[in-house]
């Protein structure tokens, strides 16, 4: 297998716990309801969506090279303390008079869809969801503290921490698409993981506007000005979709791999910026 992750890369699991005494706004974004909507759209669907992860390429262990197997390991520790922050937090969004069991029912029917395909669909749809992951922590990292302006301190951190292990593991799921379809033609595999990348980002895109959609219909905000206000979050200022577009279309180019882009200097800056809290990983409770 031809690996093009960088031969010094670090998966480092960090099992932090965040803000589990903190008592939230329901607004906990800088007072933004569309801005704290799609963010907690997006953590709403962390849970069950980072457990399909796990399982999706966990399967693969034993049939990939040994180094793999090792990231494997590190990509699971990684996504199982994200799955069980993301739960905290959801609990705060609820907790803050939010009801979410509409989106959570959501997005459990359309993962047992996905799992009524092949294996290696299910892979795909890993790998392209962590291509999103990848490049939304990229952008959250890139702005440092403008991220999550407003914020407080440990929902910042915990938001910041997510993104920073989402760089480290990047490649995992895809190099082990690649490992286990390395028989086919390299236009064919270029093509099936195109195809349903193109597929999976039309319905992350539109499942999760309609998610947050949903949580700011709790806010009296619906209609033309919820769909309005939240397209200009999306595609205008910040624009959160706008400015990951390149990165997004990479994905698309023959011969594409997560690692053409090393983006680790970011890592290493917000390590630095969040401190010890973030930069060392806790024993576990």
């Amino acid at each position: 297998m031809s690996v093009a992750a960088p031969a010094d890369l670090a998966i480092t699991p960090r099992n932090l716990r965040f803000g589990r005494e903190e008592v939230r706004g329901r607004w906990w974004l800088g007072g933004d309801p569309i801005a704290t909507a799609w963010h907690n759209a997006l953590s709403a669907s962390f849970p069950l969506g980072e457990s399909f992860f796990v399982e999706t390429v966990r399967r693969f262990r034993g049939d990939v090279p040994a180094p793999l197997a090792a990231q494997i390991d590190a990509f699971v520790k990684q996504e199982v303390n994200h799955t069980r922050e993301h739960l905290a937090f959801n609990r705060q969004v609820t907790g803050a008079g939010y009801d979410t069991s509409e989106i959570d029912t959501r997005i459990a029917d359309s993962l047992v869809l996905a799992r009524t395909q092949h294996p290696v669909g299910q892979l795909l749809v890993t790998v392209s969801l962590e291509h999103f992951t990848a490049i939304f922590a990229h952008a959250m990292l890139a702005k440092g503290d403008a991220a999550f302006a407003g914020a407080s301190q440990q929902s910042r951190a915990m938001w910041l921490w997510h993104a920073i292990e989402e760089v480290e593991h990047k490649g995992v799921a895809f190099d082990t698409y690649m490992h286990i379809t390395r028989g086919l033609k390299p236009w064919k595999r270029w093509a099936i993981r195109s195809l349903v990348f193109w597929r999976v980002s039309r319905n992350f895109v539109t499942k999760r506007s309609h998610d947050a959609m949903a949580l700011l219909a709790q806010d009296g905000i619906t209609g033309w000005e919820a769909r309005r206000r939240l397209a200009w979050y999306l595609v205008g200022t910040p624009g959160v979709l706008r400015e990951v577009f390149w990165l997004w279309l990479g994905y698309f180019k023959p011969g594409f791999h997560p690692w053409h882009h090393d983006d680790r200097h970011l890592i290493a800056d917000m390590e630095q910026q969040l401190g010890a809290p973030v930069a060392e990983a806790a024993i576990a409770a």
